[in-house]
């Protein structure tokens, strides 16, 4: 298999799992082909988001506790607007991900896989907007 330019590979060095790419779909393969590419967008900046998310976790956790300590509405609503806040923008990144990752190389390939994904952003769009 010819991998591009900018894949990790060259042509010295075969994808380390040739069989594997008999068994996963193109619309989970890298640009370039391979297999050794994150099948999901987000999975690049995994590790940022899963902090992020953590922080998150805690800030949610401080409501409840906030809550049970009996601390003034006004302060609880202050923290549950940086919460939602903090949500937004990780949905935004994640989005902003899906659609250069995803709907990108759905788009690459065409036909019904490209409608499809188009579709499905379109739907994620539009529920983030009503939240």
């Amino acid at each position: 298999m010819n991998h591009s330019d900018d894949c990790c590979h060259t042509s010295e060095a075969p994808p380390a799992h040739p069989d594997a790419e008999k068994s996963v779909s193109s619309a989970a393969r890298g640009a370039c082909g391979c297999n050794d590419h994150p099948q999901h967008g987000y999975l690049g900046h995994k590790e940022m988001h899963l902090r992020r998310l953590k922080r998150i976790e805690g800030q949610v956790r401080g409501l409840e506790r906030m809550v049970n300590e009996e601390k003034y509405c006004i302060d609880i609503l202050t923290q549950v607007s940086a919460v939602t806040s903090a949500l937004k923008s990780v949905s935004l990144e994640l989005l902003a991900e899906h659609m250069s990752h995803c709907v990108v190389r759905a788009a690459q390939a065409g036909g019904q896989e490209a409608e499809d994904k188009i579709s499905e952003a379109n739907q994620a769009i539009a529920r983030l907007v009503k939240a």
